[in-house]
């Protein structure tokens, strides 16, 4: 059994958040000692791992929750996980060529040469003058 604070260091996570996702419901509540304190099990460490990993990978709660659902049914088919893993593929993909638009444009405006004013500098001008796409949000 681990204190929470064991949990914590073991797996990464800090304190607050592991009792954030045990209001979620996304990992199980302890068992506590006689002092009170929670007291997690091997599998509440296993449970806390999945989370942070997937966390990491940038996937919402929501999406860790429905995974976390899925694998309470082993014998389940494979489907929707993939399903979920493809979904946020395609959410990553389009950031990263927001991204790649974003970078193309600041070195654009960054290497721009300028007389040394700011009522010159074409930094601010480009800025300014940046007409609103719709599909840029």
């Amino acid at each position: 059994m681990l204190s929470i604070g064991e949990l914590s260091k073991r797996t990464g996570v800090k304190i607050p958040t592991i009792r954030y996702y045990e209001q979620m419901g996304l990992i199980e509540a302890p068992e506590r000692s006689r002092g009170n304190q929670r007291r997690y099990t091997k599998q509440g460490l296993e449970r806390l791992s999945f989370i942070r990993h997937g966390r990491e990978l940038g996937l919402s709660i929501e999406d860790i929750r429905e995974l976390i659902s899925l694998s309470n049914h082993p014998e389940s088919p494979c489907g929707d996980a993939h399903q979920i893993a493809s979904r946020h593929l395609v959410s990553v993909q389009t950031r990263i060529a927001k991204l790649k638009r974003l970078e193309k444009e600041l070195k654009r405006i960054s290497t721009i040469s300028d007389p040394g004013h700011i009522g010159e500098c074409n930094v601010i001008k480009s800025l300014a003058n940046h007409k609103f796409c719709e599909t840029e949000h």
